[in-house]
C-alpha cells in the first residue's frame, strides 16, 4: 500500500469513529436540528477539525447513509450447501437484524425521505433487497426440511419488532434487560424456523458472546 493509500484509508476511517459517535444523538434525536457546533462537541473535537472531514452536514448524512447501504450489502452470502449450516447462518443474520433495527429506524428513514430523497431510495432499495434475500434463505430451508413451513414475509416483520422492544422506556416498564430481550428474541425465532429434529443442529454457546457483544453495544447507545 502507497503512503497515499494509507493516508487515505486513516482519513476514512476517522471519519467512520467520528460518524459512529453521532449515532446514539442521531438514533434519539434525529439529525436535522444539530448544528455543525452541535455535531463537534458531540464527535469531542474542534469545529475547524470536523470540517476538515466533513464540509458539510449533508455530507455527514450521505457517510452514513452510504455507509449502511454497504453494510447490507456486504451482509449477503451465499446459500447454505448443507443442512448444519443453516444454523450458523441463522445465527448472523439475527445479529444483522438486531444491528439493523438498532440503527435503521423509522424516524431516521422518515427524515431520510423528506430531506434527502436520493439518499432514501438507495438504502430503501438495499433493505428491500435484503428482505428478499431473507425470503430465499427461508424457502431454501423449507425445501430442505430444516425449516418449518412459515411465511418469511412475516418474519421480516417481526425484526421490525426489534426496534420497539429496544425502547429504553418500554424496557424499564416491562422490567425487561437489553440481554434478555435478544435471549428471548433469539429463542423465539429459533423454535419458529427450525424443525424439532433440526434444532440439535442449533449451538446456542455460539451466540452468547454475540448477544453479549450486542449488549454492550446497544447500552452504549441507549443509555
Amino acid at each position: 500500500m502507497t503512503h497515499e493509500n494509507r493516508t487515505t484509508e486513516k482519513f476514512r476511517q476517522t471519519q467512520d469513529k467520528l460518524i459512529l459517535k453521532l449515532m446514539p444523538t442521531v438514533r434519539k434525536s434525529g439529525f436535522q436540528t444539530l448544528r455543525m457546533d452541535d455535531i463537534a462537541k458531540i464527535m469531542d473535537i474542534s469545529r475547524a477539525t470536523l470540517y476538515k472531514y466533513f464540509p458539510n452536514k449533508e455530507d455527514i448524512f450521505y457517510k452514513v447513509t452510504v455507509g449502511f447501504v454497504q453494510y447490507i450489502k456486504d451482509m449477503t452470502t451465499d446459500l447454505p450447501k448443507e443442512e448444519t449450516l443453516y444454523a450458523t447462518e441463522f445465527q448472523q443474520l439475527f445479529e444483522q437484524s438486531v444491528s439493523l433495527a438498532l440503527f435503521i429506524t423509522d424516524d431516521f428513514l422518515k427524515e431520510l425521505q423528506n430531506t434527502y430523497p436520493l439518499m432514501y431510495e438507495k438504502l430503501w432499495e438495499a433493505i428491500q433487497f435484503r428482505e428478499k434475500q431473507l425470503l430465499i434463505f427461508y424457502n431454501e430451508g423449507i425445501q430442505k426440511g430444516v425449516f418449518n413451513k412459515i411465511n418469511g414475509r412475516l418474519l421480516n416483520l417481526q425484526d421490525k419488532m426489534l426496534f420497539s422492544m429496544l425502547d429504553l422506556k418500554y424496557l424499564m416498564k416491562n422490567q425487561w434487560t437489553i440481554e434478555q430481550v435478544l435471549f428471548d428474541f433469539y429463542e423465539l425465532r429459533k423454535l419458529q424456523l427450525f424443525k424439532p429434529e433440526m434444532l440439535s443442529t442449533v449451538d446456542d454457546s455460539l451466540i452468547v458472546p454475540r448477544i453479549e457483544y450486542l449488549t454492550q453495544k446497544i447500552s452504549n447507545m441507549l443509555l
